[in-house]
């Protein structure tokens, strides 16, 4: 299976905040962003993968700027890393007024994909080659994040998290 590059996932979405999107705020719900967030990274996956995928997890989404009515929404989505059948999939998030001409940061989030195979069991994934320092950055934290989710889930005991306890405790 041949390797491929986070740029080769690379998704961007583009969305408008609609008055059905917001809340009494005039702000865009979070549960909307986090569905178009979703979609943007099922992409990028599909892209990676050429395989449908489900989403095995989202880890923490933080809002640091809410994106007000009016404003577009752009999503930019790609792989990180692939494991065995899962794929971690960066998403950064930003609003944009553009009668203002302004740009800001709205969040960042991390959604794991799993590939399928035709009798939707999971399937083997190729892996990622990184290309950039940013690349190798995000790359070398997943499997510290992987571990984190799966301590999380209860699917892997503590002590058997070898890179994310290497942060904390020196032999």
């Amino acid at each position: 299976m041949e390797a491929r590059t986070p740029k080769n996932s690379l998704t961007i979405m583009t969305e408008i905040v609609l008055p059905n999107d917001t809340n009494t705020f005039g702000n865009l719900m979070g549960g909307r962003l986090m569905y178009w967030m979703d979609i943007a990274a099922a992409l990028a996956a599909m892209k990676h993968c050429n395989a449908p995928v489900v989403t095995a997890s989202v880890d923490n989404i933080s809002f640091e700027n809410p994106i007000k009515l009016g404003n577009v929404v752009h999503i930019e989505a790609y792989i990180t890393r692939a494991f065995t059948s899962s794929m971690e999939i960066h998403l950064k998030v930003w609003g944009e007024d553009l009668t203002q001409q302004y740009k800001y940061k709205s969040n960042e989030a991390y959604y794991t994909f799993v590939a399928l195979d035709p009798n939707r069991k999971p399937r083997q994934v190729p892996p990622v080659v990184t290309e950039t320092d940013e690349e190798k950055k995000l790359f070398d934290g997943a499997l510290r994040r992987r571990q984190l989710r799966l301590i999380l889930g209860g699917k892997m005991k503590p002590d058997d998290a070898v890179e994310l306890k290497a942060l904390f405790f020196k032999d």
